[in-house]
């Protein structure tokens, strides 16, 4: 989603635009693919101080093509930006209903599409360690475990002479693997 942002007889702030990109850049979650979204803020010179600032938002979606309108004016800058927010949420929240009830824009409304299934990335090993597996007990297993930061530990029981993964469980206790083999 692309934003401009103008200005006319004002200058806009870093602080007022950073406002403006915050709530202007909300509107793509009620309407997904906007393409882009214009905001021209003007300050006039009015008899009445509640006319003051002009906001005029124009937002392009690509979903059929809609084109969407707002203006909003107020005696403060950022009460006019939340004014004309809920105007746009408005309209693209009554657009996206109106898509999706006509059954042929459901896949519209919810934005799916163009989206294309994330692409299955190959896995593969990327290191290998080698280490000599000592017999312990599993006392000593928990201590080394501990000791190097691990989550997980393999040893030899010294009890069993048996290969054990000793393993962190969630809830701070440990869990211990005795694979059995064929």
């Amino acid at each position: 989603m692309e934003l401009q942002i103008a200005g006319t007889n004002t200058v806009i702030t870093p602080a007022a635009q950073r406002y403006i990109e915050r709530k202007l850049g909300k509107l793509n979650k009620h309407l997904p693919d906007i393409i882009d979204v214009k905001a021209e803020i003007s300050e006039e010179k009015t008899r009445s101080p509640q006319q003051r600032y002009l906001v005029r938002v124009t937002v392009n979606s690509g979903v059929a093509g809609s084109v969407f309108h707002g203006e909003e004016r107020g005696e403060d800058l950022f009460k006019a930006i939340d004014r004309v927010v809920a105007i746009m949420t408005r309209q693209l929240e009554r657009h996206k209903g109106k898509l999706y009830d006509r059954g042929r824009g459901s896949l519209l409304a919810r934005g799916k599409y163009r989206e294309s299934p994330p692409p299955v990335a190959e896995r593969k090993v990327v290191k290998t360690k080698h280490f000599i597996i000592e017999p312990m007990s599993r006392e000593e297993a928990i201590a080394r475990m501990e000791g190097l930061g691990h989550d997980f530990f393999l040893f030899v029981d010294a009890d069993a002479q048996e290969v054990r993964l000793l393993y962190r469980r969630k809830d701070g206790n440990y869990g211990l693997i005795e694979p059995e083999f064929k």
